[in-house]
């Protein structure tokens, strides 16, 4: 790991990838400090928010936190999103895994997901998945406006919009419910570690 200073009181966890990165991130939530007062993970990187501390201690305790695998967690009941495979990059995706729009979706629907970290517009979670046929390039061309509830996969990754945004995922449906929603608490559906399920409608 390397960790990098930001500002007075912030500092950005490095590691080699991701399953790294959500061990760590797993291990520092797991025995916060309290100076602690906020966690941010990203693919690679975990920022490290704090208060009233030392960065030097700060550090300290993030060097000597252990860090938690995926098996060591209980399994969680799983946030079902129901998708329409409707989406106009799926005969692509299917020709660019071998598996035709069928397979696709019954690989996207056949597999446990987790999300690893959000980020990009507020309640975009990039989930993580079992199958790595379903590992596709991002689109050569970003759209210009992608609209809200694609379902789309990039890389390793698999998201819902949550608004309408531009993008470069690969589309393959529309989700049915917000991933957003000011009203609901918290108003994010999907935090780090949440697991979920797609369902075909």
């Amino acid at each position: 790991m390397r960790i990098l200073a930001m500002g007075d009181s912030a500092l950005l966890v490095e590691f080699d990838g991701l399953d790294a990165t959500l061990a760590h991130y797993r291990g520092l939530t797991a025995a916060r400090h309290p100076a602690v007062t906020d966690l941010v993970p990203a693919a690679r990187t975990v920022l490290v928010r704090f208060h009233g501390a030392r960065p030097d201690r700060i550090a300290a305790w993030i060097r000597s936190s252990a860090p938690i695998g995926a098996d060591a967690l209980s399994p969680a009941v799983p946030v079902e999103i129901a998708v329409r495979y409707d989406g106009p990059d799926l005969d692509e995706v299917g020709e660019l895994t071998g598996l035709g729009p069928d397979g696709v979706i019954a690989a996207h629907t056949g597999q446990a997901w987790t999300v690893s970290f959000v980020g990009f517009s507020p309640g975009f979670g990039y989930l993580v998945g079992e199958d790595a046929r379903l590992h596709v390039p991002r689109r050569s061309s970003p759209r210009t406006t992608v609209p809200a509830g694609a379902v789309g996969l990039a890389g390793e990754f698999s998201g819902v919009y949550p608004r309408s945004s531009p993008g470069g995922w690969q589309l393959i449906g529309t989700a049915a419910q917000p991933m957003w929603d000011v009203d609901r608490d918290p108003p994010a559906l999907l935090q780090p570690g949440t697991a979920v399920t797609f369902r075909a409608v």
